[in-house]
This record gives structure tokens, sequence and C-alpha cells, in this order.
């Protein structure tokens, strides 16, 4: 699921051409500032899971109003109707080839999306996860055209301005990642990247990436420090280039994913971390995965969150993120680190605590365009059941 990043390439030439960063700067006071909660991802690879009316309420308990989950599990969908609770389904990768057929496409939303609304808040579809890194070229080819061919099936039904289509990437699309302002995708993705980011300027969706600062210090201990992967206070790094002071790598990581999107000239296009996450036990070769290192990263990253904190590029855009995961998935493959992600044991019971409990209400706030919009959002649901439909444009 998650791949490795390259990440701590140093390079003798540091030189960025200005207009991009000119293009990043200018372009961040255009973005729309979102005030909304922190997401957390709800996987289900497990068998001894709570219900989802019980996931439901422990949810609602942590103040948490964003959630992802890897499918489209209709018990899922129609435990969370009537609640407050906005929700990003995904399409698997084994489904998303068929989907660049714009007749699957519009019949897979009026199969998995239209029965749900509106008193589901879905609010974002995914399409696929890790497609680009995932060696499979049928699937890379027919991404983009699954995604255009979802997008015009929510125009048909006038749900696109609240129901966004985007895929989640892992950070290992890029080429280089350090300094951020360096930040760059591999080279031979370059075909594959570009249609995916001008659908994304055209639609105004954001670009998900799934970004784990403790794959860089599990591979390299002795120089990536821990207190940097941690968000704990230390030296940091200053960007050579722009001058930007970075305290944490998460952050670095997103601005070298704006930085490498302005590199194909969309520099107004808004990152969201879809996954980001510690594990709390792992192999003898699996360094760092502990409870106390999880508890930090994750509790340190939600206090950030509380205080609505953009990245060093973009400060007065908050970024948006969805911790993974909700609970330890007992039946995910892999080391054991994969089995480990998670904030809650099956049972309910805390893996450990990382302060949401005790959250304020600034944690469940949505700002007033989002709010307005989700309002167009029921009225154009509820018009459907009536047998109106919006305009395709």
């Amino acid at each position: 699921m998650k791949a490795k990043a390259p990440l701590f390439v140093f390079f003798k030439q540091i030189t960025v051409p200005f207009i991009i960063v000119f293009i990043l700067f200018s372009s961040e006071f255009g973005i729309v500032k979102q005030v909304s909660a922190l997401g957390i991802n709800y996987g289900q690879v497990a068998n001894n899971l709570p219900s989802p009316e019980h996931v439901l309420r422990l949810l609602s308990s942590l103040h948490v109003s964003k959630t992802r989950i890897y499918d489209t599990n209709p018990k899922v969908l129609s435990a969370f109707a009537n609640s407050s609770i906005e929700l990003i389904v995904t399409v698997p990768n084994e489904a998303v080839a068929g989907l660049a057929d714009p007749a699957q496409a519009a019949d897979w939303i009026t199969t998995n999306i239209s029965p749900f609304l509106p008193y589901t808040k879905i609010t974002g579809i995914a399409v696929g996860n890790e497609v680009f890194t995932c060696q499979d070229s049928v699937l890379m080819d027919n991404v983009v055209d699954a995604m255009m061919g979802l997008h015009q099936g929510l125009v048909g039904l006038g749900l696109d301005s609240v129901i966004h289509v985007s895929t989640a990437s892992s950070l290992a699309v890029l080429a280089n990642s350090y300094p951020p302002s360096l930040g760059s995708f591999r080279p031979e993705l370059a075909e594959l990247i570009g249609p995916l980011l001008r659908f994304l300027s055209v639609t105004g969706s954001p670009f998900w990436i799934n970004a784990y600062p403790y794959f860089a210090y599990k591979d390299d201990p002795e120089r990536v420090p821990l207190d940097y992967v941690l968000f704990n206070s230390g030296a940091g790094m200053v960007d050579p280039n722009t001058g930007l002071k970075y305290d944490n790598m998460l952050y670095a990581q997103v601005d070298a994913v704006i930085f490498a999107i302005a590199r194909f000239g969309y520099g107004g296009i808004e990152v969201r971390v879809s996954e980001t996450g510690w594990p709390s036990k792992g192999d003898d070769d699996e360094m760092g995965a502990t409870v106390e290192n999880a508890m930090i990263y994750n509790r340190n990253l939600v206090a950030r969150q509380l205080e609505n904190e953009g990245t060093p590029l973009r400060p007065k855009a908050r970024l948006e993120v969805y911790l993974f995961a909700l609970f330890n998935e007992n039946l995910k493959p892999g080391p054991t680190s994969e089995r480990n992600y998670g904030l809650y044991q099956p049972d309910g019971s805390m893996a450990y605590n990382v302060g949401l409990s005790s959250a304020t209400s600034t944690a469940s706030v949505s700002d007033i365009n989002s709010s307005a919009s989700w309002i167009c959002y029921v009225i154009v649901s509820i018009g459907l059941t009536m047998g109106f439909h919006g305009k395709t444009v």
C-alpha cells in the first residue's frame, strides 16, 4: 500500500526558476481557505472490527467529521446516513480500468453513490490507490479516463461541485523531494501526470498524496533526525532556494509535491494528505515502529491541525490531513507494521492516546463555503429524488 519515497537526495545544482516560486506564492492567495476537520482513514482489512454503527459513534466522540473508506461498502454508507461525517469513497484498483468507459462510470455512480444521497455525505471519490507506482500499465493508462467518466456522471446529476474526483498517490511518484523547492515527478510518469494535473485543475479537485515520514526514518535512522519526523522541536532545515524553514518532514514532503506540480504549470492545485501515520509495532528491521513514536507523531500532528496550520509554502491555507488509520487491521499482508497503524484496537480500546477525545469543537468546524456547498448538495440531491436533474456542461 505505502511505497518508499526518494528522500534526502542532495543535488549540487540548487537554482530554482523564479517564475515557479512566484506562481506558487501568488496562487497561495487565491486558494479558498478551508477550516475543516482532521480526517481518519477507516480501513476494513480485518475480520474482527466493530460494526459501522459503532465506528460512527467512535468518530463522533472524537469530534472527527471526515473519514475515507477503501471501497463503497453499502453497510458503512447506510450506517453513516444522517450523520455529520463526510466520506471519501474509493474505486478499488481492480475496478478502475472498466470505468474508463463513460457508460460504465455512469452506472457505477448510479449503483454506488446515488442510492445513499443526500443522507450520507459523500464528498469525494478516490479512483484507485497509489496507481502510478503499482507497476500495472493498464491501470495507470486508464485512471484519468475513469476519473473523467465519473466526473461527467456527477456533472449530469448536478453533484460535481460537492463531490471531488481524484486519486491518491504515493510519495514515490517524486524523483526528487529534497530540498522541497527541487520537488519533481519521476520523468517516466510525465505522460501520465500531465493529464491528471490538467483534470484536477479544470475540475478544482485536490491532489491527494500518501506521505509517511516514518519510511524516511526507518530507512536511514543515522541521517534522518527522529525529532524532525515526529514534529518535535528542533533545528529542522532551511530550503536554500526559498529560505523557508521546515521544522518537520511532513510539511517538507507536501511542499515538494506542490513544487513538482508547479513545474507542470499548475501552481494553484491544492495538495491534501490522504494518508499519513506511524506504526506502533514492527518487525526487528522496522526501526522506530513503537507505541511511543506513533503516539508522539500523531499527537503532534493533531495539535498542528487544531491550530489550522499550513505548510511554509502555503501558510494561509490549512493543510487537510487524513490519519492512517482508525483500527489495527489483522488481515493486511506485508510486514508487521502494516497491521499496526491503528489509533484503536478492534475491540474499541485505544492503541495509544493522541488527544482527540479532548479536542475542542475547532476540529469539527467547516468554513462558510463548505457549508454553503453542502446545502446546495442536499437541495440538488433531493431534487434528483423528485425527478429533476442538473444541466450537463
